[in-house]
């Protein structure tokens, strides 16, 4: 039998928080998906003005995040023709994202959910995935 660490409600709306608080610094509405370490959507959020589009986006960053137990941008760079992984885009119907704002949830080394964001650029995607991370570590202790 395994014990399952995962992510709560709770824990999902520190995400959620921390990840909102920096777009707003950056002045870039977002949309956020947090899941639980099986991909599994927990809680999500489009901030007014995230673009339409980037719904399922952000929802398949975190689910790429906790589902593989990788950032979404390590995967863009071994993904483009002639690298290891070229193809794995179309994986999982497609579900598989290789474009930054998709981060795994680690607490003491282990994948407890994931986070994933979108309507900025990858890197501000990704730096506002990241803040909601630290917002959630910070408040672990």
């Amino acid at each position: 039998m395994m014990t399952i660490r995962r992510l709560d409600l709770a824990d999902a709306g520190l995400l959620l928080a921390g990840a909102r608080a920096h777009a707003i610094r950056i002045g870039v509405p977002m949309c956020i998906a947090i899941t639980d370490e099986a991909g599994n959507l927990l809680a999500f959020e489009r901030m007014d003005g995230g673009k339409i589009t980037s719904i399922t986006i952000a929802i398949d960053k975190a689910f790429t995040a906790a589902g593989a137990r990788k950032a979404t941008h390590e995967y863009g760079d071994v993904s483009q023709p002639g690298q290891p992984v070229w193809g794995i885009a179309s994986a999982i119907g497609g579900r598989l994202m290789v474009v930054g704002g998709g981060l795994p949830v680690t607490v003491e080394d282990v994948v407890v959910g994931g986070i994933g964001v979108s309507s900025g650029t990858p890197l501000q995607d990704r730096a506002v995935a990241q803040a909601g991370i630290d917002a959630f570590l910070a408040h672990l202790g």
